[in-house]
């Protein structure tokens, strides 16, 4: 019975997602304006290795350097601007959770509508060709060899 509490609570524990911050103490400013400007910055910034996480939930070494490069930016006196333009010259308009609406982002912002588009379409042609589709006649051997197998199983 111990065993099996052990096992579900080990569970509940591994699927309950994190909350806490990949970003370490020995990155932190010591200043907390930069610091708080440091998070607000990296918070908007979408891990390359993770794809899902801002740079401050990952804990991949990338991340780590992108929050370590963004600190020593700010200590350089960099603005927030620079620091993001800095960033999308290196790893494009990608590195930005939210990247912005433009001619070269427009397949990311297009592309969920236009697969559910194109699968509303698909199901919707199948639909119809499913009730258009008449079943066909049967040919006259198909007629005989239905009728003798009939035929059989009465006799």
């Amino acid at each position: 019975m111990m065993r099996a509490v052990a096992l579900a609570s080990f569970i509940v524990l591994a699927l309950t997602p994190s909350f806490a911050f990949a970003v370490t103490p020995a990155e932190m400013l010591s200043d907390p304006k930069l610091e708080a400007r440091a998070e607000a910055l990296s918070a908007g910034l979408r891990c390359m290795v993770c794809q899902n996480e801002s740079i401050d939930e990952s804990d991949a070494p990338l991340a780590h350097d992108i929050r370590v490069l963004i600190r020593q930016k700010m200590l350089a006196g960099e603005s927030d601007a620079e620091i993001r333009a800095f960033l999308v010259a290196r790893y494009g308009d990608f590195i930005l959770l939210k990247p912005p609406w433009k001619a070269e982002t427009f397949l990311l912002w297009t592309a969920p509508f236009l697969l559910l588009l194109t699968g509303a379409g698909a199901i919707a042609i199948a639909a119809r060709q499913r009730k258009t589709a008449a079943p066909s006649a049967l040919s006259a051997a198909e007629k005989s060899k239905l009728a003798s197998l009939i035929g059989e199983e009465k006799g």
